[in-house]
């Protein structure tokens, strides 16, 4: 007998043996109509599994991130089988399940997808879901896996078996459709009732620009017709607050071929938006007692070598910078955290000096594939609004905690007011793609589920999301329409203070390595300005507005007093212009609401005799008249009440 522990905190004993799908069964069947997935001891499951020991079980449905992604993961499988039955000659590359949705690597060969053959694809995919069809695992021998591969002639599977340790390979089947896999699936293919392929794109073979150009089909499916017919709603809304589209609008940034894919450039009004995020987290900054630091954009590759970095991102950096002199490389900073690392050795510290806060919006390069880049959330070059602090092992959980608060802080002041703090460990099994020893990180990951816990954090625990040198708490957040973005992380590291030497005197005089804490509440400004921008459609809080208000003299009689206003608002440190074009005031009332500037103050006869201004709010319209002091005045407590999160 086997002990099954449940997330209410009950036991059940069961036979060993037993599947997630028959405890399931044996709680409530109208539960197991639902079950899509297991979860045992954190790590996702196929419901059919046999489990042999004592087991912490937890029964995943539509409503957990682990089922979806399960039934997203079969149903690239079922389009494959789609395809494969309307394409018999289609090779597979790979077809794993993304945030929304999921998409499968195709080779054609000399076909093409033509106009009306996604319809046909999307119809195969329902017929066959309709078959209730399981997914069969099965275990296989790595030449029994070859020699079927090979009997495909399928060229993408033979070197992805290249890779796996025989014992280790898995086929699944539905259907007619046979595919190399881990794993795992649903049960069958007839939860799937609504099919949606969103996207046909072109890919790499494993994103090497040498390889061969694969078709990328991007789909999307749910166990509900009314949950597509949302989403696709959903789609649209987010087609219109497209940080790409808006950045152009609101002439925030642009990108150039001539400059080069990936490094975004910032016009005068994303650089004022920009300058504002970074004086609003400065500022919070010095009052927790951070110091400023600048490093170099460049450092020798001995730096990231001893960091351990080039070892693990080696292949993701630019290529190293050689110079004259034999033998000396530099690379594109990739990280901060080393530079920091050589500051705080730069002098010696005592326990006095510690925690020790290092603070950069420092700027960072890696080499993104073409084909991932993206707007301002995948790019080559970005700023890190990073911070590294040193301190003592008795300190790490208090410190841990104080940025939790500062994280809780700019959230709110953002409006971002749904959130999932993940705590991002270790893989349980596979260990080699870290460093340290075990009793650090048991260490580390201990202080962080200990805060989050007191802290009274919304957590979710994912085990292989670590980075390479310690554990970290991420912050999930959820915008206005409901999608998920990581931006903030805390991460402790016990690592990087070893392989650089760190140390610091302790009271008894005995030399001891300090730990290190690595912070970015934004993450990076790009991918933040981006989530923000999504996140309020353009429509940017008043406090961070590059232009809050725009004065529009209803004609150049007017302009004088127009002036007036403009200086009076220059005076209060209020960000406006003024629109003196002969254009008639409807036209530049209709240009001020499509710039999503909030506030405009009209100005004509009556303004102007009696030294007022007519105030219109963006996309509410008219407020009515005001004296000028008295729409400063509510103009700077509005500032103040969102910049508290009011």
């Amino acid at each position: 007998m086997i002990k099954i522990s449940l997330p209410d905190g009950s036991i059940r004993e069961y036979e060993s043996g037993v599947c997630a799908m028959d405890v399931a069964k044996s709680i409530s069947e109208g539960l197991a109509r639902k079950v899509l997935a297991a979860e045992l001891d954190g790590v996702v499951s196929d419901t059919a599994l046999p489990i042999e020991k004592d087991t912490a079980l937890k029964l995943l449905t539509w409503d957990d991130s682990g089922a979806k992604s399960t039934f997203w993961h079969s149903s690239a499988h079922l389009m494959a089988e789609a395809i494969q039955s309307l394409y018999p000659e289609t090779k597979f590359a790979i077809g794993p399940p993304i945030e929304n949705g999921f998409y499968y690597d195709i080779d054609l060969g000399d076909q093409k997808l033509a106009e009306g053959d996604i319809a046909r694809i999307e119809a195969k995919m329902k017929e066959l879901a309709k078959g209730n069809n399981a997914y069969i695992r099965k275990s296989v021998t790595k030449a029994d896996a070859i020699s079927y591969f090979k009997a495909k002639n399928d060229p993408y599977k033979l070197e992805l078996l290249d890779n796996l340790e025989d014992g280790k390979i898995t086929f699944y089947t539905q259907g007619e459709f046979t595919d190399l896999c881990r794993g795992p699936h649903i049960p069958n293919t007839g939860f799937i009732k609504a099919v949606k392929i969103t996207n046909v794109a072109g890919a790499y073979w494993r994103g090497d620009e040498k390889n061969k150009m694969l078709t990328r089909l991007y789909g999307i499916t749910f166990p509900k017709q009314q949950e597509l017919e949302d989403y696709l709603v959903l789609l649209e809304e987010a087609k219109k607050r497209d940080h790409r589209k808006l950045g152009r609008e609101l002439e925030l940034f642009t990108f150039s071929e001539k400059v080069g894919a990936g490094l975004p450039m910032w016009l005068p009004k994303g650089a004022m938006l920009r300058e504002r995020l970074q004086q609003f987290l400065q500022k919070a900054q010095v009052e927790m007692g951070y110091v400023p630091v600048i490093t170099p954009h460049i450092g020798s590759k001995q730096l990231y070598v001893t960091s351990g970095h080039w070892e693990k991102y080696g292949q993701d950096s630019f290529r190293p910078i050689t110079t004259p002199q034999e033998g000396e490389e530099f690379l594109l900073k990739p990280m901060n955290c080393p530079h920091h690392c050589e500051i705080y050795k730069s002098s010696p510290r005592s326990y006095k000096d510690l925690p020790l806060r290092l603070a950069e919006f420092g700027t960072v390069y890696r080499y993104e594939q073409s084909g991932e880049l993206h707007g301002l959330t995948r790019v080559r070059g970005f700023t890190q609004d990073d911070a590294h602090l040193f301190c003592r092992p008795e300190q790490v959980k208090e410190e841990f905690m104080k940025v939790i608060d500062l994280v809780m802080y700019v959230l709110k002041s953002l409006n971002f007011p749904k959130f999932t703090a993940q705590i991002s460990l270790r893989d349980q099994v596979d260990r080699s793609k870290y460093i340290g020893t075990d009793e650090n990180w048991e260490i580390a990951e201990q202080a962080i589920v200990e805060a989050a816990t007191e802290k009274g954090l919304n957590t979710v625990t994912e085990y292989g999301e670590a980075a390479f040198y310690g554990p970290k708490l991420d912050f999930m957040v959820r915008d206005a329409l409901g999608r998920s973005w990581q931006l903030g992380t805390i991460q402790v590291d016990y690592n990087l203070p070893e392989r650089f030497e760190l140390e610091y005197v302790d009271a008894d005089n005995s030399r001891k390595r300090p730990v290190m804490i690595h912070r970015a509440p934004f993450g990076s400004m790009e991918r933040f300005v981006a989530v923000l921008l999504e996140h309020c459609g353009g429509n940017l809080p008043l406090w961070l507005a590059p232009v809050q208000v725009k004065i529009l003299p209803i004609s150049d009689k007017y302009n004088d007093w127009a002036h007036e206003v403009a200086a009076a608002l220059k005076r209060a440190d209020i960000r406006a212009e003024l629109d003196e074009r002969s254009e008639k005031i409807g036209r530049k009332i209709r240009d001020t609401e499509l710039a999503k500037i909030p506030y405009m103050l009209i100005v004509g006869e009556k303004e102007s005799a009696d030294k007022t201004v007519s105030v219109r709010k963006h996309g509410e319209g008219d407020k009515g008249a005001q004296a000028v002091d008295e729409f400063v005045a509510e103009l700077n407590q509005l500032v103040s009440d969102q910049m508290k999160g009011g």
